[in-house]
């Protein structure tokens, strides 16, 4: 690696890191559905704020040259976007992998062949319930299910893999086998079953989506099962439950280390979630490429190594295993990125963080606050 790339940590001092393997391009913040449980910022992106096509195929182009091999191509809903077989067209020139992730609401059949034709690799579909009440009550949009169903027939007939992603919570976790089993009769090849993670607007339905203990350790156990049923057949990804969690997770396999974000307005991102933390500044593609910022930029190198880390991460035999867990976490939950995540057992939070948890699932919160976008978005 060239002397001018040379990562640093937050103390100057070089890190050794990997190149990407894949990049979440969120083409719009604009979406038909109103999911409690969004994870995108509580400030949304405008329509008019949105990279045009022509800056996403240098983005494109410049993420391939990095070494992305793959991109994700989501919102909000990236349908929102009428130039989206463009963008699609603009990913595939680069050589990138292109997975659309979708909630399958407003795409027409012809619109499916027409992106299809521009190159989209991979769907995967994003489910709220496996009734059509419970997935319009989730959803907040009447009508969601059939479409969705009609959207996932398409993909059928068309060919494109299909992956399901289902988010699961305290009002659905119930229902867990009847969505793997959902996921089998669509004939997707495989299911991410993800928990709710709260960040964003899921904060403000912590007390209705809380899963609870119980609940939690029964998902591991069907997921589990399931695994060894469907081996060959269809893969299960799980995300569990942080807050009822012995250790967190590594966020995103290591900060800066495997993939990085790129939000409506061109924000280049090293997680979902980043923005969260107040005081970090993130650089944008029309400012900067995107080798600089991946090598050089303050944001992606502030949590690389293990340079930053306090007690107890430190001096703990994990601290290369989960990284210290979620940075965004860590900001939610004790009010500094720089500390360990207290979903961890050893965070001096920890148990502070478990009783609320089993507050919040207590509850008998059953309602839910929407997330819409307001006109002229």
């Amino acid at each position: 690696m060239k002397d001018h790339i040379q990562p640093r940590d937050i103390d100057g001092n070089p890190v050794t890191i990997g190149l990407p393997m894949a990049m979440l391009a969120e083409i719009t913040h604009r979406c038909p559905l109103a999911c409690p449980y969004c994870s995108n910022p509580v400030d949304l992106t405008r329509a008019a704020q949105e990279l045009p096509a022509e800056d996403w195929a240098r983005v494109f182009r410049e993420a391939a040259d990095l070494g992305v091999l793959q991109v994700h191509i989501s919102g909000g809903e990236p349908g929102a976007r009428r130039d989206l077989a463009q963008i699609v067209g603009f990913a595939r020139e680069a050589g990138l992998y292109v997975n659309l992730i979708t909630s399958g609401i407003g795409t027409t059949r012809d619109r499916l062949d027409e992106l299809d034709r521009a190159g989209v690799d991979h769907v995967q579909l994003s489910l709220q319930g496996i009734r059509p009440d419970m997935a319009d009550r989730i959803s907040g949009h009447k009508g969601s299910w059939d479409k969705k169903m009609d959207f996932a027939a398409w993909v059928t007939e068309i060919g494109f893999p299909l992956t399901v992603n289902a988010v699961v919570h305290r009002q659905n976790m119930d229902r867990l086998p009847d969505m793997i089993g959902l996921a089998e009769r669509l004939g997707a090849r495989r299911i991410e079953v993800a928990t709710v993670q709260f960040h964003g607007w899921a904060t403000l339905n912590r007390t209705a989506l809380m899963p609870t203990r119980e609940q939690a350790a029964a998902a591991r156990r069907i997921v589990n099962d399931a695994r060894i049923r469907l081996r060959g057949r269809m893969v299960i990804d799980y995300v569990p439950a942080d807050h009822h969690a012995v250790y967190p997770k590594a966020c995103m396999g290591g900060w800066g280390s495997t993939g990085l974000n790129v939000a409506p307005d061109g924000t280049v991102l090293p997680c979902h979630a980043a923005a969260s933390i107040p005081w970090m500044r993130f650089e944008n593609v029309a400012q900067r490429s995107l080798s600089d910022i991946w090598h050089l930029s303050d944001s992606f190198n502030a949590f690389r190594g293990t340079g930053w880390m306090a007690e107890p991460c430190r001096s703990c035999d994990r601290k290369t295993v989960d990284f210290g867990g979620c940075r965004c976490q860590a900001m939610a939950l004790a009010g500094d990125a720089r500390a360990t995540d207290p979903v961890c057992s050893k965070s001096p939070l920890h148990a502070q963080v478990v009783a609320r948890a089993e507050q919040d699932a207590a509850s008998d919160t059953a309602d839910l606050i929407y997330r819409r976008m307001k006109k002229g978005g």
